[in-house]
């Protein structure tokens, strides 16, 4: 299982503009459908993964926890389903039904957006403020499969805990990890 660490953009980044079909009400999900919400948590995962299907029912479980107390989530996925057809907008749309999804799982055919965010890995995690300015980007909690250590989701929580009480989100944070994005052929941007 190949490993990749997130890129870790700098905090106080502003988030990219995103217009994305939603692959479970089929309506187009755009940033500003947020401009209301205290914060935002935009997550990078896809279906195959087995970063993201170790952690998947706690990350549900962490957005029916902070989305009542104004936390806006969305959920993209940018791979290629060419290669990848687990990845794509039909099993999407299966998986988030089936597992409860209570937030958009967006679809990012042209990998546009994943390039625009800097997302590397799955899960990628990225929590702006109400200004949209990035406050945390790094990993879920220490569980990986195979290590051991409990899905808790205690690094984000604990971001998130911060930003919805007003108080400040610690700088020192943890590159999530995971598997890689997978760019279409040419698509790979240089930084990946």
């Amino acid at each position: 299982m190949a490993r990749r660490q997130s890129r870790m953009l700098p905090l106080g980044s502003v988030a990219p503009h995103f217009a994305l079909p939603d692959t479970v009400s089929g309506r187009t999900v755009a940033l500003e459908d947020f401009a209301s919400s205290p914060a935002l948590l935009v997550a990078f995962i896809c279906n195959h993964c087995p970063f993201v299907k170790h952690m998947l029912d706690g990350f549900v479980a962490f957005a029916r926890d902070f989305t009542p107390r104004g936390l806006a989530i969305v959920a993209i996925s940018s791979n290629d389903v060419a290669g990848y057809p687990a990845d794509a907008p039909a099993e999407m749309k299966r998986v988030a039904t089936l597992t409860g999804f209570s937030f958009p799982y967006l679809y990012d055919e042209s990998q546009e957006v994943a390039s625009a965010y800097q997302a590397v890995c799955t899960p990628d995690f990225f929590l702006f403020d109400r200004e949209r300015r990035l406050v945390y980007r790094g990993q879920f909690d220490g569980s990986r499969p195979g290590n051991g250590i409990a899905v808790t989701g205690s690094d984000l929580r604990a971001a998130v805990e911060a930003l919805l009480r007003g108080g400040a989100v610690p700088p020192e944070q943890t590159p999530s990890v995971g598997c890689s994005i997978k760019w279409k052929a040419g698509r790979e941007p240089d930084w990946a």
